[in-house]
């Protein structure tokens, strides 16, 4: 528990120091923690980082999640990556004579997909223009909050189980409780900032956040149960490896940005 708790207070203030200074260094930060969780999909998965299909897998996650448009590159839509990082791991089942398979090939996509643009959103919200460390800390806020109000609100009042198949510890009234904290934060947000943000799209975001964020949470669970693991990696001694910890941002974030809730 010792190690669990100077792990979480020294990654959370390194995460949180280089979300508000913001620039290169986040970005460069949203990189590696990208490039470790596709590692750690693919290692999942058992695909080795330096196969085919994972360097295919890597090249996708790059192409999503590097700010080619601040170095003034222009890159295909995501949509045309999507498509042609498809064909190209589609061409490598024939390549390699069905050693590649099709599914393992729609693993790879989907772990491009899952990681590469679940960390380029984040980076796309904090890059906003007008006030993107609010909007980056609003979201991250709703979603901490709902972590802390389903972890405790479980605890005091838990008895129906949310999911006992995916993740057993988990109740309904932990879940609600994630709900109600999280349109909490992003009601004081709100408060605080009026100009940015009015009430009624706080509270929807806070909404997603807690309920998207609870199904990257499960989503993560589930898969883990069916690869048979205890955690995705070892990167942070007592909390697990950067799919651990980031699942719930992975969800939400994409979600926020494809519903245009925020200003991008």
């Amino acid at each position: 528990m010792r190690q669990r708790i100077i792990t979480g207070v020294i990654a959370g203030a390194l995460f949180i120091g280089l979300t508000i200074v913001g620039g290169w260094l986040f970005t460069t930060l949203l990189v590696l923690l990208a490039l470790i969780g596709f590692t750690e999909y693919a290692r999942m998965n058992n695909v080795a980082w330096s196969h085919p299909s994972s360097l295919l897998g890597y090249v996708g996650v790059l192409l999503f999640v590097l700010p080619w448009s601040e170095w003034g590159i222009a890159i295909p839509s995501a949509l045309t990556i999507l498509w042609m990082l498809a064909f190209l791991l589609l061409a490598l089942t024939v390549i390699t004579k069905n050693r590649t398979t099709i599914d393992g090939a729609a693993l790879m996509l989907l772990g491009a997909l899952y990681v590469g643009y679940g960390f380029a959103a984040m980076g796309e919200v904090r890059q906003i223009e007008q006030h993107g460390l609010f909007w980056t800390s609003l979201a991250f806020g709703c979603i901490w909050a709902s972590d802390i109000g389903a972890y405790f609100m479980g605890r005091a009042f838990g008895k129906t189980k949310l999911w006992p198949s995916i993740s057993p510890n988990k109740t309904i009234e932990g879940a609600l409780g994630g709900v109600l904290f999280s349109l909490i934060v992003a009601v004081v947000f709100a408060l605080i900032v009026p100009e940015n943000i009015e009430l009624s799209k706080a509270l929807l975001v806070g909404l997603i956040a807690a309920v998207a964020g609870q199904f990257g949470d499960l989503i993560q669970s589930a898969y883990k149960r069916v690869r048979n693991i205890k955690d995705t990696g070892t990167l942070l001694p007592g909390h697990g490896g950067v799919l651990d910890r980031c699942d719930s941002w992975l969800i939400v974030f994409p979600l926020l940005v494809l519903t245009e809730l925020l200003p991008l």
